[in-house]
């Protein structure tokens, strides 16, 4: 796995951060602590988008997002348990290793520098 990759799934592990802070923050530390996870997972996207299809970097992007505030709010916020979300998590994340799978490294990048 290259560093590119690395930076999205560490940017959805992020954001995971902060759309639960933008949820559950009372104190003006979480407060901060949500913001700086905000600037935190956007610069890492920006930072993927550079050598990855932006496309396939912003749905693994959310999708990780998405499927991992999903399981925080059930694991550690009370959010009860359903097999229905459980079974379209999995469904979601096979997409993004899916989309991971297909997507040919540095190709948006490749794509730029042949039109200039």
């Amino acid at each position: 796995m290259n560093k590119h990759w690395l930076f999205v799934i560490i940017g959805g592990v992020v954001e995971v951060v902060w759309v639960s802070g933008l949820k559950h923050a009372d104190h003006i530390w979480e407060w901060l602590i949500t913001l700086v996870a905000i600037i935190t997972s956007f610069i890492l996207l920006i930072e993927a988008t550079k050598k990855l299809p932006i496309g396939t970097v912003y749905a693994v992007f959310t999708g990780l997002g998405t499927a991992g505030t999903v399981i925080a709010e059930m694991l550690l916020f009370g959010e009860p348990f359903r097999w229905s979300k459980t079974i379209l998590i999995l469904l979601l994340l096979s997409g993004v290793i899916g989309l991971k799978m297909v997507t040919a490294e540095g190709s948006s990048t490749d794509e730029t520098e042949a039109k200039n």
